[in-house]
Formats: structure tokens, sequence, C-alpha cells
């Protein structure tokens, strides 16, 4: 297991937890968002996030993370645009670009289910 995934599965793990007691209620999901630089491999975030949880009111809840795209702005055209690293021109006129600053790794949703 990977120290960044299983620091980050903690992260979200105690905050999920916390935000599970004030609201009454068991997580049943939760969705995730990262830049291309977060270096997040979704297995091992899952696996380490259900290791953690095991046993707590969060064993068993969904881990959706989507991964948003890098974003370029052209110095030529002005464009900005979505690229990969193999990529290294603009998309629109081929001309340099500059890389846009990555998103941050966010807990967007969680969904919860009443503990009736």
């Amino acid at each position: 297991m990977l120290m960044h995934e299983t620091m980050v599965a903690q992260s979200l793990f105690e905050v999920i937890l916390a935000e599970s007691r004030k609201q009454n209620a068991r997580p049943v999901s939760a969705k995730i968002s990262c830049g291309a630089f977060d270096a997040v491999n979704d297995e091992v975030l899952s696996f380490a996030f259900d290791a953690i949880a095991k046993d707590t009111a969060c064993e068993g809840m969904k881990l959706e993370i989507e991964h948003k795209p890098l974003k370029g702005h052209c110095k030529s055209c002005d464009k900005i645009f979505e690229f990969e690293l193999s990529s290294p021109k603009c998309s629109d006129c081929g001309g340099d670009f500059e890389i846009l600053p990555d998103e941050p790794l966010l807990l967007e949703t969680v969904a919860f289910e009443s503990e009736d």
C-alpha cells in the first residue's frame, strides 16, 4: 500500500466519519476529485479506505474518484484547453503553452442514509 493514498484515505475517513456523526446518518458513498499531479491510484486509495473504514459507520461505502484533466493556456492563440503530457503543443494552433494550476484533491459530495 502506498503511503500517499493511505494518508489521503485517512483524511477522507476522518472528515466523512465526523460528518456522519453530525448528520446522525450512515455514509453510503462519496465522490472525490483530483488533479493529474495528485498522483492518486484509484485501486490503492479504495483499498486503503476500506481497510481504515472496517468496523466503522464508513464500512462498505463506495468511493467515486474523478480525475480532472490537465489544462494549458496557449501563448500564441490564447486558448485554454485540456492536454496530455504526451502532447506538448496547443491543440488548436500547435503553439507553445503554459500549464495552468492543477486541480486540488477535493471531497465533492457524501451521500448518507438515515440510521432510524
